[in-house]
């Protein structure tokens, strides 16, 4: 190496690193694989099975043994799932599968692993960007809203009535009674679905400007009979300007404010949008707003890369700010104030190592 003859290098430090891309390159690719296992079911299917073959997966799986059996030969070489000593009967480990499979709930990782070959997609048009400044916008990421549906089901759903609703005392009592409920930025309204259904008795409103989400949450909603809730395609942009005043008792807004064109807006108009004695209920990115910060967060360099590959540049496509994911805590604090909140909560989750839970008061 040219480097190794500069005064003062570390030869120690340069292997080291080495040996950190090494391995960092061995776990993007078992990201993708981990992906394929979850999307084809694999790892589903191995789930609690003794050693098999790979035509006995593969015929389980209702998949090609060619293409199982290469996908095997990843999950072996990475330490995920074990081999005989004859390379010919496959196992995935309880202890595996317990963070693997869709059984595992809100432990399931496979779910996580999807972004990275969904943002590997739009890595030319990202280049483009780094070159030329702009963005990258929504419909260049087909398969995104549906990872995040998915994503929002195991940290949210499953966690909604023992978790998240205590955040606010009384609120599962005062929507038992019937109130008014705003989810702003509400995706493919999962989230607003099963509220819906928990409490017939209150008014659930979904907003946002994703005509294909808007059509996937009402779809839903149709095919369980739901009629307490409606989903509106609206462009959150001017919201300050649009909401009207004093309409729902209780907004939320689960990961979606950082990367709105105009977060301050929204923000403003969700205030402006609450009553007197209303409360906003904020999901999103936990983390700090400065990076220094951020060395040893468990999955920062993966918040970073989702901020700069999607949050931040969908956010500049639309002329907006771009705050990013990882715009943290302390701004996020900031914008609140700034909106008009005079009491604001941060809350964390003992299972979400992902997010803050904001509750906010005017």
């Amino acid at each position: 190496m040219l480097d190794a003859t500069r005064p003062g290098f570390d030869q120690h430090k340069a292997d080291a690193f080495a040996g950190r891309l090494l391995t960092a390159l061995n776990d993007g690719a078992l990201c993708l694989m981990a992906s394929i296992g979850h999307r084809t079911g694999l790892f589903d299917e191995m789930r609690e099975q003794p050693p098999q073959t790979s035509n006995e997966i593969a015929s389980r799986a209702g998949l090609n043994e060619r293409y199982v059996r290469e996908w095997l030969g990843a999950m072996v070489t990475s330490g995920v799932v074990s081999v005989d000593a004859q390379g010919l009967r496959y196992h995935l480990p309880p202890e595996h599968a317990a963070y693997l499979t869709r059984k595992a709930g809100a432990d399931n990782f496979a779910v996580f692993t999807q972004y990275v070959p969904i943002l590997g997609q739009v890595e030319d048009a990202i280049i483009e960007c780094f070159k030329n400044g702009g963005g990258v916008p929504y419909e260049q990421f087909p398969r995104f809203h549906a990872v995040m549906a998915e994503d929002s089901g195991q940290s949210v759903l499953s966690s909604l009535e023992s978790h998240i609703l205590p955040l606010v005392p009384g609120l599962a009592d005062r929507l038992a009674r019937g109130l008014r409920w705003l989810d702003a930025g509400c995706g493919s309204g999962r989230i607003v679905n099963r509220l819906a259904e928990l409490f017939s008795n209150s008014q659930f409103v979904g907003m946002d400007f994703s005509k294909d989400a808007v059509r996937v949450a009402s779809d839903e909603a149709s095919a369980k009979g739901l009629k307490n809730v409606e989903f509106v395609e609206m462009d959150l942009s001017d919201f300050d300007r649009d909401a009207e005043p004093e309409s729902f008792d209780v907004i939320t807004t689960f990961d979606a404010i950082h990367d709105q064109g105009k977060p301050l807006n929204v923000l403003k108009g969700i205030h402006r949008a609450l009553k007197s004695d209303g409360v906003y209920l904020m999901q999103d990115i936990k983390g700090s707003s400065f990076v220094q910060r951020n060395i040893g967060h468990p999955i920062g360099t993966f918040l970073y890369t989702v901020s700069c590959c999607h949050c931040m540049t969908v956010s500049l496509a639309q002329g907006g700010e771009g705050l990013g994911a990882m715009w943290g805590e302390e701004k996020t604090r900031e914008y609140l104030q700034r909106a008009g909140f005079q009491t604001i909560e941060t809350h964390a989750l003992a299972h979400d190592i992902q997010n803050n839970w904001y509750v906010a008061r005017t």
